[in-house]
């Protein structure tokens, strides 16, 4: 049956082809994907999918599901397909949401003699306020056995883990006054917000390893004889793990309130962006996808063990249901995401080869967990484990 799920996808090979195609060279940003969502869930359509368009309130959001109509799991794939302002489709989500849709229609051909459902997501904006946060807190995910994903990279990569982050903004209201006639009348917004960067900075000495905190003033000031009465400051703060991470937020928050007291300014603390979780990979899970690579011709040796992969919206999923998220080569050069470079691999005959490859892992892992209930059992009993 697996040769039969790679036979299907090789069939709309062409019809990927043009379908990644064009999203690449028609980027959307986040929550603007309307041609990618459109191309996407039509093409599932067109091989007898249910389609739920607006998912979770969600203008560029879908819900996909082929039913067997008969009782087994609930396997889904999760589709990307937002680019980056001005670097278009420079982290690949345009095979992204391609693999995904490839990977549900191949398992849709045989799941009738199995049972269960296939789903296909279409999750937008993950560069920015990532739709898979929306639609975890929705519980939308919450009916699934398990998901996956796999994202282009410059090598092959088994599912790790991600850190969780907050993106939180401080905003200090200070007074105005001329700052060489009268600058005892004024109070420095701008001060507050270097002294939340040294308060920050002094705090590192103090936090655990993993932990990353970056920042910009994008706010603070607007001529230099003035003194500033508004200054902004946004930070990423991530840590490995959500319970530590809302831990060192407070310590971060009360740098920001330190700060406030020492000038005299009224300070305003919000989030500029969504939080994400951190990425649980279920090991069973990601060790069934490896071996299809191994059997689809991948050799040992060119499969890299997990790393970390920043943030992703696939860590709130992967507090929910088993997930994984691991990564298929789509180029020989070490190229980064979010560059000129990989947005060209992510466009290039070698990027779709890894398309197709990585949408036929994961249907056939897919079919693994279809065919196999002590697999299932066995990622269920990890899940489990690692959610306390």
């Amino acid at each position: 049956m697996k040769k039969l799920i790679i036979q299907e996808i090789e069939q709309i090979r062409e019809q990927l082809y043009k379908i990644s195609q064009y999203i690449g060279e028609n980027p959307e940003l986040g929550h603007e994907e309307f041609k990618a969502s459109k191309i996407l869930s039509d093409e599932l359509k067109n091989h007898s999918f249910q389609v739920e368009l607006g998912t979770a309130g969600l203008a560029t959001a879908f819900e996909a599901v082929f039913d067997s109509g008969a009782p087994g799991p609930s396997i889904a794939f999760m589709a990307e397909y937002d680019a980056l302002p001005e670097l278009g489709h420079a982290c690949g989500h345009n095979l992204i949401g391609t693999m995904a849709v490839a990977a549900g229609i191949g398992l849709s051909k045989v799941i009738k003699n199995y049972g269960g459902k296939v789903y296909v997501y279409g999750t937008p904006a993950e560069e920015t306020r990532g739709g898979k946060v929306t639609m975890t807190e929705q519980g939308i995910f919450d009916h699934l056995d398990v998901a996956m994903m796999v994202h282009p990279f410059h090598r092959h990569e088994e599912s790790g883990f991600s850190l969780a982050m907050d993106a939180i903004q401080f905003e200090f209201f200070g007074k105005a006054a001329h700052a060489a006639a009268s600058p005892h009348e004024g109070i420095n917004a701008l001060d507050a917000v270097i002294q939340t960067f040294n308060s920050i900075n002094a705090l590192r000495q103090h936090v655990t390893p993993d932990v990353r905190i970056h920042g910009i003033i994008p706010e603070g000031g607007k001529a230099a004889n003035i003194v500033p009465n508004y200054a902004v400051a946004q930070f990423y703060v991530r840590a490995a793990h959500r319970t530590y991470l809302n831990q060192l937020i407070e310590k971060v928050k009360g740098c920001a309130e330190g700060a406030a007291l020492a000038t005299g300014a009224k300070l305003e603390t919000s989030y500029y962006e969504f939080s994400y979780d951190d990425m649980r990979t279920n090991e069973v899970l990601s060790n069934s996808f490896t071996e299809n690579l191994l059997q689809l011709g991948v050799e040992r040796s060119e499969i890299y063990q997990k790393g970390s992969a920043g943030s992703l919206d696939m860590g709130n999923v992967s507090h929910v249901v088993p997930s994984i998220h691991p990564y298929i080569q789509i180029c020989n050069e070490p190229h980064a995401c979010h560059t000129h470079e990989f947005r060209e691999a992510a466009m290039s005959n070698q990027g779709f080869e890894g398309l197709i490859l990585g949408a036929k892992c994961m249907a056939n892992t897919a079919f693994d967990i279809l065919t196999k209930p002590e697999l299932l059992t066995k990622v269920k009993e990890e899940f489990s484990r690692t959610k306390k």
